[in-house]
């Protein structure tokens, strides 16, 4: 039997862009001779694993994508959009792939519905079907993908936290409290890493307002610049002029 819960399988169009431009970067994915990406619990429409491996195969073309569901119905549908490079089959957190391993699982907006105290067994989980040097990316977005956030999670655990924002008009970067991952979302308090990290992402922002005027990307990278001086801040201005910014695990990750 399928492991986990049926989720609302709220879905559109180019609301993953930025998790999918996440993952074609990623040396796993890169790496692999002939990688395997499952879309776990892609929702009520195929759009979102037919979006992803278009993205993909641009790096690699030979990328073959899985979308997983829970729910018969939503499977029975996706399969009619079926096509090479992409199929669709039903399941959970179980990842059945007919012995394979996963290259990279991609499990967005799935653990929301979720207990904090779920998460771990989940990710474990999902983790034991990735292949050696694999990646889970777990995380949330808003309902058009202009806010997101995800957790990188290897067979060592968590690696990092990366938020991605859409920096046009952006007032503060703390918006993305209310799309943290759920192992996150309810530790934005103080004490905890979470909370201090946006505390310093919003104070870093607000002082190179002045930048504003050569564009929020130049400001956002001065921002990222200027956290990285006490905070693991990894990756570069190639990432950050993306509205990207990513920091090690250990930093952020809750503390009780």
């Amino acid at each position: 039997m399928p492991i986990g819960q049926v989720t609302r399988g709220t879905t559109g169009t180019n609301r993953l862009r930025r998790v999918d431009r996440w993952i074609a970067q990623l040396p796993a994915l890169r790496r692999a001779p002939r990688p395997l990406v499952v879309d776990l619990g892609y929702g009520a429409s195929a759009t979102t694993t037919l979006e992803l491996h278009q993205r993909l195969a641009r790096a690699k073309p030979d990328v073959e994508v899985v979308g997983i569901e829970i729910e018969p119905s939503r499977v029975a549908i996706a399969s009619q959009s079926a096509r090479p490079g992409v199929t669709f089959r039903l399941g959970g957190f179980e990842v059945p792939l007919d012995g394979r391993d996963a290259t990279v699982i991609r499990a967005l907006n799935v653990l929301r519905q979720y207990d904090e105290s779920e998460v771990l067994a989940a990710w474990t989980r999902m983790v034991s079907r990735l292949e050696p040097g694999g990646v889970l990316v777990e995380g949330t977005c808003n309902e058009v993908g202009r806010v997101a956030s995800w957790v990188d999670v290897t067979a060592q655990g968590p690696q990092t936290l990366t938020i991605s924002l859409r920096l046009a008009e952006l007032e503060r970067p703390s918006i993305v409290a209310e799309r943290l991952p759920k192992v996150l979302i309810h530790r934005n308090v103080p004490g905890e890493g979470i909370h201090a990290f946006l505390e310093d992402l919003d104070r870093a922002w607000a002082t190179h307002a002045p930048l504003g005027v050569y564009g929020p990307s130049q400001r956002w990278i001065a921002t990222a610049e200027t956290l990285g001086s006490s905070w693991p801040i990894l990756g570069g201005r190639s990432r950050w002029k993306l509205g990207e910014l990513t920091v090690a695990w250990d930093a952020v990750s809750p503390r009780n």
